[in-house]
């Protein structure tokens, strides 16, 4: 008896590189909400206005203290009591990229704390406007130093996906799954599931690296 079975390793690939396609771009979209949110509550953690302040604070340690499935669950399950009706897919990115967005908001905070406190002085003393003052000289000086970190949380987060499986995303986790179920083969479609997180997240990983070496060196 073969314990690894490449023939039918073969016939299974085809399935498993479009759900990882699947798979891709739900971390890339989920990603991109983590991004503008993250920066939208780190502002709001850092205002003036005591009520919007406490609000994103109260927002991001809750989700941050709390398990991704359980908050994937009651966007899926709860919010249709409330007559939000949101399909798996669309609950699942909505879960992922604010779960992440309230851990990117804590690195935009560290990166807008890195601002020397010159540059402040400089913004208030030119009298400029909060927003302008933000996109045009805090903010593109808070990225270099906030990109690696960002690029980590990219990692975590594409390594997060398999648990939207328990929402019925048909991710590559739960390809394989299916894939076993059909045929009682579980290794094959496992161990391909973990070569592919591994391949990408070391390739991640790598670009990640390449980003902080590039930043080192302009420095």
């Amino acid at each position: 008896m073969k314990i690894f079975d490449w023939d039918y390793a073969w016939e299974i690939l085809p399935d498993l590189l479009l759900a990882s396609v699947k798979t891709l771009q739900i971390t890339v979209i989920a990603f991109g909400i983590a991004v503008v949110v993250g920066l939208f509550l780190a502002l709001a953690r850092r205002s003036h206005i005591k009520t919007l302040s406490w609000s994103a604070s109260l927002f991001i340690e809750f989700m941050r203290s709390t398990p991704l499935l359980i908050q994937i669950y009651f966007i899926f399950y709860v919010f249709p009591t409330f007559s939000i009706n949101l399909s798996a897919m669309q609950a699942g990115l909505i879960g992922l990229g604010l779960h992440y967005a309230c851990y990117l908001a804590e690195v935009y905070r560290g990166g807008l704390e890195s601002v020397p406190r010159g540059q402040w002085e400089a913004v208030t003393a030119l009298n400029m406007k909060a927003s302008a003052a933000y996109r045009r000289i805090i903010i593109p000086q808070a990225l270099k130093p906030i990109l690696p970190p960002m690029g980590n949380y990219l990692i975590a987060m594409l390594k997060e996906t398999p648990v939207l499986s328990a929402i019925t995303v048909v991710e590559i986790m739960l390809k394989a799954k299916n894939l076993g179920s059909e045929s009682f083969r579980f290794l094959e479609p496992i161990t391909m599931v973990g070569a592919f997180f591994l391949i990408i997240s070391i390739v991640l990983a790598v670009g990640v690296r390449n980003v902080e070496s590039r930043l080192e060196s302009q420095k």
